[in-house]
């Protein structure tokens, strides 16, 4: 078994700092590139809805129908009761 030794912490304490550095390096390289790849793929699918969302729109204002969902509209919204108001006076 080994025992704990000052070197051994100084080695591990050099290990976590350099890691740290070199962690920040790499971050400062990448993650720009990263971030605007995601940006860019991100644009990609919301231009992609914009389109889907227009065909749509187009094909079924061309029929002429009314489509009116009561699904949705039938049932309100619930409210939780989170508790009972009580109504007080300050006194002074």
């Amino acid at each position: 078994m080994e025992t704990a030794s000052f070197t051994g912490f100084f080695k591990t304490l050099i290990y976590i700092v350099g890691f740290y550095y070199v962690f920040r390096f790499l971050a400062k390289l990448f993650l720009p590139i990263l971030l605007k790849k995601a940006v860019q793929k991100a644009g990609e699918n919301f231009q992609k809805q914009q389109q889907n969302y227009q065909q749509h729109y187009q094909n079924t204002s061309t029929d002429n129908d009314i489509i009116y969902d009561k699904s949705t509209s039938s049932k309100p919204r619930e409210t939780k009761k989170v508790g009972e108001y009580v109504d007080y006076e300050e006194i002074e």
